[in-house]
């Protein structure tokens, strides 16, 4: 240490308080600690310090964080080797948190500087000095949170009683003598939007009106003079709105209300009409029941393994797919994710809805609200559907599984579970041209194989698979004209077939009607 005594020390002054307010003062707070620790640092200049230039203070900034631009530069300026002593008026003023002053003082070590309190003799180089400061931080943070907890607590009385506490002012009122006091003419504003949203029923509609009529947010004045507000409402600012018990004349704090000192502007019944409306919104848009493809089952669509399976999609090739997944289960994440072709099960749901109860509807497929009436719960198993249905003790089971067809997943199931027929397009016109194939060997024309092949711009192997395809039994063709083959029956599988039976009885076993 003697050997250092006099070697030149570096020294920042470090300067904060935790409020803005007095530092419009000529001499504030900041003053006072930056003059405090100039004098101590030239009673030290027989050691070598003397004070640097550049100023780092943070005016209106708690300790409790480190994330204070003085703070950020000082610690930037140690890394760079630019300071060899941190000075401040207490420990306190540079942190109240026992992590970050951990943090500050190993970006100190690394550099080799050191960090001392004018009013509290510390030196961080000893472990007696490290003890000290840690004792006093500890009660510095205790302070600090007891504090907050205070605030808090006073906080949440007072809103208890129906207390204005701060935040911003909403739309139809202001604040004086910190109570809420309505403005008439905004009030009209709010409950001309009430009613609006009422009739049209919808956010979406709602803004486009607004923004047609140039009804725009409240204007509001910063401290400094400047304005904000006065635009277009936002969705997000009218979902806000239309929930805001402020306008019921109630405060709410952590999800609770309590009777307001302010006047309402909304009355109750009109309040709960918007409330209702909203949360009934929300379920429809969450199930997507006015969307061109709505997920019909969702909410009551169950996998084996007892995880919901909700709705999603994908987009390939300019197709859309959708899908019922299975919801994670953060307990049982090693369960494999099922996932049903949402097309074919709700085809196959409306179905057993029309054969088991006496639910009737007027367009193609009925109403989310009509499937939640009659059915209480779908269980997709790997090898069957169970169906619940409301007042119907036994539960309804297709036997059903999951196959790949035309690279997506189908369900396969008997014919007489379907709505309707699954024609396959590909799959018909694979059929369309074995006919036409057997069409030209029956040309004149073509005395040949290769000549009925060429005449199509076909192979000679290709044609024969081709030919082989039109002797098919009259039946299975029928069926697949109309829609009516097993699901696993598409065109990749029976045009790889190459040993397809002459035997109609065969045919069938093999393709799966039999």
């Amino acid at each position: 240490m003697r050997q250092d005594a006099h070697k030149r020390r570096r020294c920042a002054i470090y300067t904060r308080k935790s409020t803005e307010e007095g530092l419009e003062q000529a001499f504030n707070s900041l003053d006072a600690q930056r003059e405090a620790c100039a004098a101590y640092i030239l009673s030290q200049t027989h050691e070598g310090w003397e004070a640097i230039p550049e100023l780092y203070e943070d005016g209106g900034y708690s300790g409790g964080s480190m994330d204070r631009p003085g703070l950020q530069q000082l610690l930037a300026d140690v890394e760079a080797g630019k300071v060899d002593v941190i000075v401040v008026y207490k420990v306190d003023r540079l942190t109240r948190s026992l992590a970050d002053f951990a943090r500050i003082v190993d970006v100190l070590d690394k550099r080799s500087a050191s960090f001392v309190s004018v009013t509290q003799a510390f030196n961080t180089t000893t472990s007696m000095g490290r003890l000290t400061l840690n004792v006093l931080l500890s009660f510095a943070q205790f302070e600090r949170e007891v504090t907050g907890e205070r605030i808090r607590d006073k906080i949440a009385a007072s809103k208890a009683r129906g207390m204005w506490m701060g935040g911003v002012v909403p739309l139809g009122y202001e604040v004086r003598d910190r109570k809420l006091v309505i403005i008439p003419e905004e009030a009209e504003r709010v409950r001309h939007i009430f009613a609006r949203y009422l009739e049209l029923g919808s956010v979406y509609a709602l803004q486009a009106e607004l923004a047609a009529q140039d009804i725009r947010t409240k204007a509001r004045t910063l401290k400094d003079g400047r304005i904000y507000g006065d635009q277009n409402f936002s969705r997000g600012a009218l979902y806000q709105m239309l929930a805001n018990r402020i306008y019921l004349g109630e405060i709410t704090h952590r999800g609770k209300a309590y009777p307001g000192e302010h006047e309402g502007i909304i009355d109750a019944a009109t309040f709960e009409q918007v409330r209702a409306l909203l949360a009934g919104n929300r379920v429809d848009h969450r199930h997507a029941v006015h969307a061109e493809h709505p997920s019909l089952l969702a909410g009551i669509l169950w996998d084996s393994e007892g995880r919901r399976m909700s709705p999603n999609h994908a987009n390939k090739n300019g197709a859309r797919y959708r899908y019922y997944i299975s919801c994670k289960d953060k307990e049982r994440l090693s369960l494999p994710v099922h996932r049903v072709p949402a097309g074919d099960i709700e085809n196959l749901v409306i179905h057993q809805l029309h054969r088991h109860t006496d639910a009737e509807w007027d367009t193609p497929s009925p109403a989310r609200g009509v499937i939640l009436q009659y059915i209480e719960q779908i269980t997709v198993h790997p090898d069957r559907i169970a169906i619940r249905f409301t007042g119907i003790e036994d539960q309804v089971t297709v036997n059903a599984s999951l196959v790949r067809c035309s690279g997506e997943t189908r369900i396969a199931t008997a014919s007489d579970d379907w709505p309707n027929a699954r024609r396959d397009p590909s799959l018909i016109k694979l059929i369309v041209r074995a006919h036409q194939a057997r069409k030209a060997l029956a040309d004149p024309e073509n005395r040949s194989l290769e000549a009925a092949a060429s005449s199509m711009g076909l192979s000679s192997q290709y044609y024969c698979s081709l030919l082989r395809l039109s002797y098919l039994a009259p039946d299975v063709t029928a069926a697949i004209l109309d829609g009516r083959q097993p699901a696993h029956l598409n065109r990749q599988f029976l045009a790889r077939i190459n040993n397809l039976p002459i035997d109609w009885a065969s045919q069938r076993e093999m393709l799966g009607f039999a």
